[in-house]
């Protein structure tokens, strides 16, 4: 018996789909229906929950999007320029498995899933983003091309002092050294979702770059997703907002989603540090196991995110179709 690719309503059927998101080990919040659904509403595409059938046991999920505009059509996941964390195929119900079986349930469930895209999408440019998914065989022998990515991975093991300690010293001393009283770290609003996505798009203004991950969108899924899943952490000083941290929220991760960029002001405190530092340590208290500091490719950027001593974990991107094409889509949804 081979697997069986099944497509899911993503209203009728999202709380079976949720369900599956919740027992396999390489989701994120982001592949919850709720989430999936913004994002296709957020980016005019048409969202297809791709699930995998050994009999009556499901082995697999693959959240896809399709986008038309004009000549092109496409297929992403996750969905075209929405900045969400990585989405991708998934896998659950193979932990236990010998290898030989569990290389051959992957690659039926993944052959299936593609041969179920070109034949009811058939799109002339396909992009993943996957993590938590090591196998790229599959994908390679199907012809894509597969690319990897970097990010930094922080373990939240033992206990604040010994985490704190494999930190870099000026990590260590801005968090030991940082006037309590002058400051306040706490979990926000929506309202306060609305302000860091905000403060990121003003950073990339400045630097003359795009950046289309809307307010709106951001605050809709804090709204639609489970308690927890989305954490806005902010800091305000004086009770006035001076910075903060999108955190998405699995069983074992905390992925750092938007936020912490460099604050617009002239405050003396080392404030992404002290975000950072409570976002691990709250995290380390709720038997959260790893910070996924997400990226690991921009030098400027990583050597503020290497002082946190993290390891480097690899993430991939897999691609096919005539190069450029993803510049059109951008293109069109620009205009759209």
């Amino acid at each position: 018996m081979g697997v069986e690719i099944t497509v899911l309503d993503p209203q009728a059927d999202a709380d079976e789909w949720n369900r599956y998101v919740e027992r396999s080990d390489g989701t994120n919040p982001f592949h919850r229906a709720e989430a999936l659904r913004l994002q296709a509403e957020d980016t005019d595409s048409t969202l297809h929950l791709l699930a995998g059938f050994k009999g009556q046991e499901a082995v697999g999920l693959f959240p896809v999007f399709e986008y038309t505009k004009g000549p092109i059509t496409g297929a992403f996941s996750p969905a075209p320029f929405s900045w969400s964390c990585y989405l991708g195929p998934s896998l659950l119900n193979v932990d236990k498995l010998k290898q030989r079986k569990a290389d051959r349930r992957t690659k039926q469930f993944l052959e299936g899933s593609l041969e179920w895209i070109e034949a009811e999408i058939s799109p002339q440019y396909t992009k993943f983003v996957a993590a938590e998914f090591d196998d790229m065989r599959p994908f390679t022998w199907a012809g894509y091309n597969v690319e990897p990515g970097y990010t930094y991975v922080v373990d939240l093991e033992g206990d604040e002092e010994a985490l704190l300690k494999r930190f870099s010293s000026d990590a260590r001393n801005n968090v030991r050294n940082a006037d309590e009283d002058a400051y306040v770290i706490e979990e926000g609003t929506n309202d306060d979702v609305e302000r860091i996505v905000e403060q990121v798009a003003k950073r990339y203004e400045n630097q003359g770059q795009a950046f289309q991950l809307s307010p709106t969108f951001a605050r809709s899924v804090h709204e639609a997703l489970p308690d927890g899943a989305i954490r806005p952490y902010v800091c305000r000083v004086d009770g006035e907002f001076v910075g903060g941290i999108l955190v998405a929220e699995s069983e074992t991760t905390r992925y750092r989603w938007q936020g912490g960029v460099k604050p617009d002001t002239e405050i003396d405190l080392p404030i992404n540090d002290l975000l950072d530092w409570h976002v691990m340590r709250d995290g380390l208290h709720s038997g959260i196991e790893t910070y996924d500091l997400v990226g690991a490719g921009v030098p400027s950027i990583n050597r503020y995110k290497a002082k946190f001593n993290p390891r480097l974990e690899t993430h991939y991107e897999i691609t096919s179709g005539s190069f450029g094409l993803d510049l059109l889509v951008d293109r069109y949804r620009k205009l759209r």
